[in-house]
């Protein structure tokens, strides 16, 4: 079992596979970005590695990240020996929807039970200026293809932001209920400078709880999805869970189950901090013997922050991105 300094118990990590994206959302990244040159990146051997030894300390979940994950070459192949290992429940990923068109049943075939897939607007123009790049048309069929692909679950993520996209709350929801599919809402977190002031953008997730309730009646569910989503359900429609992921107005750190793991080796102990190890050096230093390893992940696990120190302001605590973090 994994415990911290504060004597949480970790039990979900995040991988990320790649900081590269074919979408350079207002959220996540700058819109002129240099990624990292291919042999910083971890490979897929030292990835399936980590993860095992991961697994062997405890860890049940999985979620594979990125950038977009779905643009590394060889996925599907990484996601069945990952899913393979003895111990593991599932292995998750959150993906924008671009490449699911064609990957989604590859992937639940390799052993993908759930996946996020990230919709902020459901108007093409307004998809594309929150995107950049994106194409709303291709991400829906995505998503479509995903529901064919017999997923345990599917789950929707919206970063709402106030002037972009804050008035498209209820119909986000109706399109998750129409289909049976789960929504996150989720407030902007202040990581990398993206050339613009956040707080003003700042959206509350009360804000948003209020504006479904307009058309919806909700009650508290006690669910949980191993991450940090407080959930509601709405009357009538079964079949689909509201979350709200709260960093600024409902903190969630004491009960901070999870780690992450940038797709250059550092192991993440808190999104709002910079505290890291050097997984990537130790691996490759130590290419047969896990003690090493362990040893300097049980140590690093003592100085896992308290909480982030977010704040509403607008200013940026963590300079990396959000695509470089694991998102």
């Amino acid at each position: 079992m994994l415990l911290d300094g504060h004597g949480r118990k970790i039990d979900y990590l995040r991988l990320s596979v790649t900081d590269r994206c074919d979408f350079r959302c207002v959220y996540c990244m700058a819109e002129e970005m240099t990624f990292l040159p291919r042999q910083q990146v971890l490979g897929f051997e030292e990835i399936v590695r980590i993860a095992r030894l991961f697994v062997d300390l405890g860890v049940k979940k999985i979620r594979l990240t990125g950038g977009e994950p779905l643009v590394r070459r060889g996925i599907v192949d990484l996601c069945r020996q990952i899913a393979a290992l003895p111990g593991l429940r599932e292995l998750v990923m959150t993906s924008n929807g671009s490449q699911l068109g064609k990957l989604a049943r590859p992937l639940a075939e390799a052993g993908v039970k759930r996946l996020n897939i990230s919709l902020d607007s459901l108007d093409a123009q307004r998809f594309r200026a929150i995107t950049r790049t994106g194409d709303l048309a291709q991400v829906l069929a995505g998503i479509e293809a995903a529901r064919d692909a017999g997923f345990a679950r599917i789950k929707l993520n919206s970063v709402i932001m106030k002037g972009r996209n804050d008035d498209e709350v209820a119909a986000l929801v109706d399109f998750a209920v129409a289909r049976g599919l789960d929504i996150s809402f989720i407030e902007e977190m202040p990581l990398g400078q993206v050339g613009r002031d956040r707080g003003e953008a700042f959206c509350s997730s009360d804000e948003v709880r209020a504006r479904i309730a307009e058309r919806y009646n909700l009650f508290d569910s006690p669910e949980q999805s191993g991450g940090p989503a407080r959930y509601v359900r709405l009357e009538g429609h079964p079949d689909t869970r509201v979350g709200f992921i709260s960093p600024h107005s409902h903190n969630f750190c004491s009960s901070c189950n999870r780690l992450r793991l940038t797709a250059e080796g550092r192991l993440l102990l808190c999104l709002g901090h910079e505290h890291s190890l050097d997984l990537r050096g130790l691996v490759r230093r130590h290419p047969t013997e896990d003690r090493p390893l362990v040893e300097a992940i049980g140590a690093a696990l003592q100085r896992k922050p308290l909480r982030h120190e977010f704040a509403v302001s607008g200013e940026v605590q963590v300079v990396r991105f959000m695509n470089a973090t694991g998102g």
